[in-house]
């Protein structure tokens, strides 16, 4: 069964708003779990215009699943991850003034750097996913540096997914069966939500993980938490 990870972006952006500690990432963090969160996913940005460095040694000590964090490999977030030692580092080649993740990496380009990193972070024993777009050489590439996943950026499925269901599945196939046959994990994220998402897995059910934040906190204002991840979780039963 895919397992669903947690993003609390949004929980810390609406924190920071009005400064304080309200809302609670922790003690949110925490409720995820206690509801059925399988882990908890946090992208921290140079800006922290969300998640804070403090939020993610904080989180560390309290996250009880799998940790995952995000970000482009910076010197300063390598220094972050390895002093945390989180479950899994996702390579997310985001520029700082990103509004939000809009694209995977050219692996093919970066590869030696990406060889490079992906050793380091295997020297601490991190699991590592790279995230890319759905392109079939693109995930022959990641295979090369050593990755143990990928995460397929799937804000183009979301898009044509409300049109087209089955074209959006089509779109993704080559690349997430390219993947499987070449024995890297899957992982999948971004705008996946109550709509879209069980079609997704159902297509694909070696997917290992999905990460989801906005959609997810968004439904929570309505649902609550609880009950969003309840919702969310048998979304994922195949």
């Amino acid at each position: 069964m895919t397992r669903l990870s947690v993003n609390i972006n949004k929980v810390a952006t609406l924190r920071n708003s009005r400064g304080g500690k309200m809302p609670d990432v922790e003690l949110f963090a925490q409720n995820c779990e206690k509801f059925g969160a399988q882990g908890i996913t946090v992208h921290p940005r140079p800006d922290e215009r969300h998640i804070r460095k403090e939020d993610v040694y904080d989180l560390k000590r309290l996250v009880r699943t799998e940790f995952n964090i995000e970000g482009n490999p910076t010197e300063e977030f390598l220094a972050l991850v390895a002093d945390v030692r989180p479950t899994q580092v996702t390579l997310v080649p985001d520029d700082p003034k990103q509004l939000t993740s809009n694209h995977g990496w050219n692996v093919k380009r970066h590869l030696n750097d990406l060889k490079g990193i992906v050793n380091h972070l295997h020297s601490l024993r991190i699991r590592v996913s790279i995230f890319v777009d759905p392109d079939v050489e693109t995930v022959e590439y990641a295979k090369k540096t050593g990755a143990d996943r990928i995460e397929l950026y799937t804000g183009p499925y979301a898009q044509l997914y409300e049109r087209d269901p089955q074209a959006a599945i089509n779109m993704y196939r080559p690349a997430a069966e390219k993947a499987h046959e070449l024995g890297l994990g899957m992982n999948a994220g971004h705008d996946l939500n109550r709509d879209n998402l069980a079609a997704f897995v159902h297509a694909f059910p070696w997917t290992a993980e999905v990460s989801i934040g906005h959609a997810l906190i968004s439904d929570a204002l309505y649902l609550g938490i609880e009950q969003t991840i309840k919702e969310y979780r048998a979304l994922l039963v195949d």
